[in-house]
């Protein structure tokens, strides 16, 4: 009985000092103060909750389109295409609009709810697909009418834009990072 009881009570010691140092409040760092707001360089498009802020992404992407402009050097004769370009990769105007109305949802039953947001999901999907193919034909004019030295420019902001993995943003730095192969000997 002895032997059996000497490990329980171990253990519920040790349980209490880990609820106990995880109950402390960490201490306020110069960030975390109650005057300084919180922000995170990745999130300037963001408000505090994730949610994007139409005004600010779109002084942004008016911002990286006249860079991209400039860099290019578009001519009067390649105008309408970059026109076209830069109308297909704005957002719609309705995509808030097209959200579900979660009130008449909720009064929905569980099986209709999900029908409901299968066809919602289905019908977003569409359209979030004819938005990319549009703005892959107006990307593909563009770029038709660019001079080869314009599509090195162009091929070369694309990949900053993307990394050569392929996501957004570029190649990952830190802790996501991919691993660096060895160096050979």
């Amino acid at each position: 009985m002895k032997s059996v009881l000497k490990p329980l009570l171990l253990a519920g010691l040790l349980a209490t000092a880990g609820i106990a140092a995880f109950s402390q409040a960490a201490p306020a760092g110069p960030m975390m103060g109650a005057s300084a707001p919180m922000k995170h360089q990745g999130m300037r498009h963001h408000d505090r909750m994730g949610r994007m802020d139409p005004a600010k992404m779109q002084a942004w992407m008016d911002q990286r389109n006249a860079g991209l402009k400039a860099q290019l050097k578009i001519t009067p004769a390649q105008e309408s295409a970059w026109t076209a370009y830069t109308a297909a990769m704005k957002p719609p105007a309705d995509l808030m609009a097209s959200r579900p109305d979660r009130a008449a949802l909720a009064k929905l039953p569980t099986p209709e709810r999900i029908d409901t947001m299968k066809a919602l999901r289905n019908r977003h999907m569409a359209e979030m697909s004819a938005a990319m193919d549009k703005r892959g034909e107006a990307t593909k004019t563009l770029y038709a009418a660019l001079t080869p030295e314009q599509q090195k420019a162009f091929d070369a902001n694309a990949t900053r834009r993307h990394g050569s993995d392929g996501r957004m943003g570029g190649p990952r730095h830190g802790r996501n990072a991919a691993p660096t192969p060895p160096a050979s000997k």
